[in-house]
């Protein structure tokens, strides 16, 4: 097979969420342990840091794997999902994986991916783990997929665990509770390892604080080791400014993303890189970590973070995709200065549209969209939805087509959003 052909037998003989939503969720370590087994158990050859979390995620492991790039070590970077290329899920120093490298590793394990019935994230994270040990990688960063405690990527024992924030999303596979979510997503908290809690809550810290105590794990809250004391934007960046608490030290870091809500993530991926210099055998120079956090996006290629696309009008967009992400979003679309906002908007059908539609502007003109995905709302049915919360617009269903619809309506003044799915992101970028 070719590349395209590789791609072609990935999407459509294994089961991928991306596409079909639950249906095609596997939970359990079963396949994956036998599967790395087979491979000889690649996930072994290399310190890792495990990442999970309801939003964010994907952000902090990208800037924990810059500042490492940049203390020198050979860095692998596993996340999900892509916005355009499927390689984006599997980095070494920021280059994605060679398309040859691919195809071989289907070519020569795809009876056994057949036969133990992986599905399409099983044999990804597989995929991403063996490439990382034939690179001679030092230590990767890994993401979860979905939850944590019967994640794929579940059979790593890291040398530090990290959980973002906990949010309500697919409660129909997680629970249906913050509670319930954190359980899952503590699940990956493995024996003696320690593991850093982005954002505290009251309401789930207990459940993550039980989980820990069962394996003598630490729990570290990154809000008490580094408290946030302000920001201020430049072009393309922000400026920081953090204090860490055990020498009460001040400083400012920048960092090459937008978006309110990175001071989060900043915050978050400041304590594990604190702790990785401190209590394991990586050693990260200061020079390193702002480095590294100077050119997060940059070193590891991270896009579609409050992403700017354009100026006049200026056009910005943004993955958030869930309740908790789209607050966020709401809330920086009110601090951007605008005349009038035109939002194209597309969503896939298992997200809980009650709670997110309410939280949207209602004085924006919407462009509903859908994006090439059988999980897509269509543009119609998300327009009937929307208007019950009185956002109103139009429906275009090429996502292509209603960011030039939206162009074509902007003046230079207004200011234009997309996002709502990470795939309507990345068909508009």
């Amino acid at each position: 097979m070719n590349y395209n052909q590789t791609l072609e037998f990935l999407f459509s003989s294994l089961p991928a969420f991306e596409n079909t939503g639950a249906s095609a969720y596997k939970p359990g370590l079963e396949r994956i342990t036998a599967f790395c087994r087979h491979l000889g158990n690649p996930q072994r050859n290399f310190f890792t840091i495990h990442v999970a979390g309801t939003n964010g995620k994907g952000s902090v492991a990208h800037i924990i794997a810059a500042v490492l790039q940049q203390a020198g070590y050979r860095t692998g970077l596993f996340t999900s999902p892509h916005l355009q290329d499927f390689r984006e899920r599997i980095r070494v120093d920021g280059e994605m994986i060679p398309k040859q490298k691919v195809v071989n590793f289907v070519d020569k394990h795809h009876d056994k991916m057949v036969g133990l019935e992986l599905s399409f994230f099983e044999m990804t994270a597989a995929m991403a783990f063996d490439y990382f040990a034939q690179s001679d990688v030092e230590v990767a960063v890994i993401e979860t997929g979905l939850g944590g405690r019967l994640d794929a990527t579940n059979i790593i024992v890291p040398i530090l665990s990290i959980i973002t924030n906990i949010g309500l999303e697919h409660t129909a596979l997680l629970g249906d509770t913050l509670q319930k979510i954190a359980a899952e997503k503590a699940g990956i908290i493995k024996k003696s390892i320690p593991v850093i809690i982005g954002e505290a809550d009251d309401r789930y810290n207990g459940v993550i604080e039980q989980a820990a105590a069962a394996n003598k794990s630490r729990v570290i809250y990154a809000e008490r080791e580094f408290l946030y004391e302000g920001r201020t934007e430049r072009d393309g960046s922000q400026l920081f400014r953090l204090r860490r608490t055990r020498d009460d030290k001040a400083f400012e870091v920048e960092l090459d993303l937008a978006g309110n809500y990175q001071s989060h993530n900043i915050v978050t991926a400041s304590a594990a890189v604190d702790f990785l210099h401190e209590e394991t055998p990586l050693t990260i120079s200061r020079r390193a970590y702002l480095e590294g956090m100077r050119g997060a996006a940059s070193h590891t290629a991270l896009h579609g973070r409050w992403q700017k696309l354009g100026e006049a009008p200026l056009t910005i967009c943004d993955t958030g995709h869930n309740a908790h992400g789209i607050a966020y979003v709401a809330e920086q679309l009110k601090a951007t200065p605008h005349r009038k906002l035109y939002c194209v908007m597309g969503f896939v059908r298992d997200k809980d549209l009650a709670h997110i539609l309410p939280l949207l502007p209602r004085d924006a003109h919407y462009i509903f969209t859908q994006a090439r995905s059988e999980r897509a709302l269509t543009a119609g049915e998300l327009t009937a939805k929307a208007a019950i919360y009185g956002l109103q617009g139009e429906a275009v269903a090429d996502v292509q087509a209603a960011v030039a619809r939206a162009r074509e309506l902007a003046g230079a003044e207004d200011m234009i959003f997309i996002g709502g799915s990470t795939y309507v992101v990345g068909e508009a970028l």
